[in-house]
């Protein structure tokens, strides 16, 4: 995933703007509430294990056709309305062609009303290039939580959409690419997230509505995580920021979404809002053993028996409450 903005977060926290750190550790939330919606962990689980069990998702592998084969059908399966997808290749910062796949699905479509956009990335890291073992650095990762635990959410919301139903037109986008970048590289930050880069210049929102705002999961299943306000999403949409973290707080997950500054992320939002779609992205940025992601980013720790499922749980909760669930 992502490159995070050290400097920009240095600078952030020697002026006190990121406040104090939480410690890490969940207060126990156990049963079910009227505060809390009812979001299937286990589902959830087994929709990223799934995409784990295939092997690195690297755009050109094998496991990434049968990945993308998986989610098309997946979405089909789960009663969208309508289920599409963009193929295009793109070339790397470092000149390889990669054939990226964007999937979308489009749930309880209503003429002239905007929906809401929800994303996560399905692609995985190539290399490890966080690796303390050199040897093991240039092999790609599983990426169950960079990558598989946001399409693991979106894939249980869209199921829950499919039984329940939603109040609000609902558009559920999987991208491509998002993975393979180099902040080091000449235009750094344009390495990353090459899929919706893509996916902007041909979106299905040039024909018709477009969404209300936009909600991006990035690294959503690591252990205590907590999810503090990530800087360009406050920067670009702090009204939404605000209805986030607040709804959070409301069904009782203020431990969870730590309403505090975090550190700045160059991920998927960065581009739908220079698109004109304002996006927030509820990602780990201010991990307290690193300061920034989970321990796991970029290692070949990145896996499935590294997952927290309550992690998995407190998110899908808020993001149904936000969609599923949401009477407003």
């Amino acid at each position: 995933m992502t490159h995070l903005y050290k400097i920009l977060l240095l600078a952030i926290l020697v002026c006190g703007a990121c406040g104090q750190r939480k410690t890490a550790g969940s207060a126990p939330q156990t049963g079910e509430s009227a505060a809390r919606p009812h979001f299937d962990t286990d589902s959830a689980m087994a929709f990223l294990k799934a995409q784990t069990d295939m092997g690195p998702r690297v755009p050109g592998s094998d496991a990434h056709r049968k990945c993308g084969d998986y989610l098309y059908g997946t979405l089909k399966r789960l009663g969208a309305d309508t289920v599409m997808e963009q193929l295009v290749t793109v070339t790397a910062w470092n000149g390889d062609r990669l054939p990226l796949r964007n999937i979308m699905g489009r749930f309880n479509i209503r003429n002239g009303v905007r929906p809401v956009l929800l994303v996560a990335h399905w692609d995985s890291r190539p290399w490890a290039d966080a690796e303390d073992d050199p040897e093991r650095a240039g092999k790609p990762i599983d990426g169950a939580n960079d990558g598989a635990s946001g399409v693991a959410v979106l894939l249980e919301i869209a199921r829950q959409a499919s039984v329940k139903g939603t109040n609000m037109p609902l558009d559920i986008l999987l991208v491509d690419g998002e993975d393979y970048g180099n902040s080091d590289a000449p235009d750094g930050d344009s390495s990353w997230c090459l899929g919706t880069q893509a996916w902007l210049g041909n979106s299905p929102y040039n024909s018709s509505p477009t969404p209300r705002y936009g909600i991006l999961l990035d690294m959503v299943g690591g252990r205590d995580a907590r999810f503090h306000r990530e800087y360009f999403s406050d920067r670009h949409a702090p009204g939404l920021v605000d209805m986030i973290w607040n709804t959070a707080a409301s069904i009782g997950l203020s431990d969870r979404f730590v309403n505090e500054p975090g550190g700045a992320v160059t991920d998927d939002h960065v581009f739908l809002n220079r698109a004109g779609i304002p996006t927030v992205d509820i990602i780990e940025n201010k991990n307290p053993a690193t300061g920034t992601f989970n321990t796991t980013w970029h290692t070949h720790g990145d896996n499935y028996s590294n997952i927290d499922p309550t992690t998995i749980r407190d998110t899908g909760r808020l993001v149904s409450k936000l969609t599923i669930n949401n009477n407003n």
